[in-house]
């Protein structure tokens, strides 16, 4: 990246705290809407702020993987391995599925037989590196047919999402990942155990809950999420970013403050966005964007180190203090809510 243009990428969130973990978040978020030239835009700032972060790969090597530059997330990834950084099995598994996307199966042949020679392979996953061996072996020797690819293929997935005895959001978020391309009506009972459970990382649940939008999933399923509950059809659900409360917060926010505070607005926008994804696909409540404009501005106003009296933010927008006050208290119950890769 240019030094102008990141000296301009700074000047838009630097005065927000933990800039390393905002700007994975954002990558996150456009990688979640599919976005991947601007996730990857983040991701790699992130790494020009902490260079052995395996977060920060993890989440570049996805978006990279998404958008269809395998070669680049083979590279990535390996690299990675070279240097030990992130759980390394874990790192191994996405390399060998990259691997798998790119037909090479002689150096899955390869790895795969390094790792057993070098007894480097948990027992839990000694079955499943042993048929990816095994199909590697004949796909690279030419004696493979439709079915052999296909069981390869299946073999680069998981049996089971195992979403609640995964402790790892990580680990969690990287299998969700590698079901974006495959049928997931044998995963379906899982995933809507998953989301109608008290617990549950809400960042995973609206994952999941795009996963079953992109499919078309028509059974409707019960969401729990941040204390909510409702039923859904996935079917029907609109995009995040085309949520009504989002869109109508984002307006006023935009009246107020893109001419006069170009660089406040986006990192409000930014805030605000982050905090719909972890709620979807619930709507703020109370509806009124007036509370949640003037709360979503005086937040961003306090990281931003401005002293300004509450009433006088409520007022510019309408809002009632009280109000305005509940909005900004679960303004910080979200933000107490890491991303799963934090």
């Amino acid at each position: 990246m240019k030094k102008g243009n990141r000296s301009r990428t700074d000047e838009n969130i630097i005065l927000f705290p933990d800039l390393e973990k905002r700007l994975i978040e954002k990558g996150l978020d456009h990688l979640q809407q599919k976005k991947f030239h601007d996730a990857i835009g983040f991701f790699t700032e992130a790494k020009s702020l902490d260079p052995s972060n395996s977060d920060v790969y993890i989440g570049l090597v996805l978006a990279y993987f998404e958008s269809g530059q395998l070669a680049k997330a083979k590279e990535l990834a390996k690299e990675m391995l070279n240097q030990g950084i992130g759980d390394y099995i874990q790192i191994v598994d996405l390399y060998l599925m990259i691997l798998v996307q790119l037909n090479e199966y002689g150096e899955i042949t390869a790895t795969i037989e390094v790792l057993l020679q070098e007894r480097q392979i948990p027992k839990d996953k000694l079955e499943h590196f042993s048929k990816m061996l095994h199909f590697s072996r004949r796909m690279s020797e030419g004696r493979a047919d439709q079915a052999t690819e296909a069981a390869l293929n299946d073999e680069s997935m998981i049996d089971e999402l195992n979403l609640f005895s995964c402790q790892n959001p990580k680990e969690q978020m990287l299998l969700i990942a590698k079901l974006a391309n495959r049928n997931i009506r044998p995963y379906a009972g899982e995933i809507t155990a998953y989301l109608s459970a008290e617990e549950g990382h809400p960042f995973l649940k609206t994952m999941l809950l795009n996963l079953l939008t992109e499919h078309e999933y028509e059974k409707e399923v019960f969401v729990k999420k941040l204390g909510r509950s409702e039923n859904f059809n996935p079917a029907e659900l609109g995009s995040v970013q085309n949520q009504q409360g989002l869109i109508n917060i984002s307006e006023l926010l935009r009246e107020k403050l893109e001419n006069d505070d170009p660089v406040l607005f986006e990192n409000i926008k930014s805030l605000l966005e982050r905090h719909s994804f972890l709620l979807y696909p619930f709507e703020f409540k109370p509806e009124d964007p007036r509370i949640w404009a003037a709360a979503y501005h005086f937040i961003s106003l306090q990281y931003h180190g401005v002293d300004r009296r509450k009433e006088d933010i409520a007022a510019e927008y309408g809002a009632e203090r009280d109000e305005m006050e509940a909005a900004l208290e679960f303004i910080l119950m979200v933000e107490e809510i890491s991303y799963p890769i934090i």
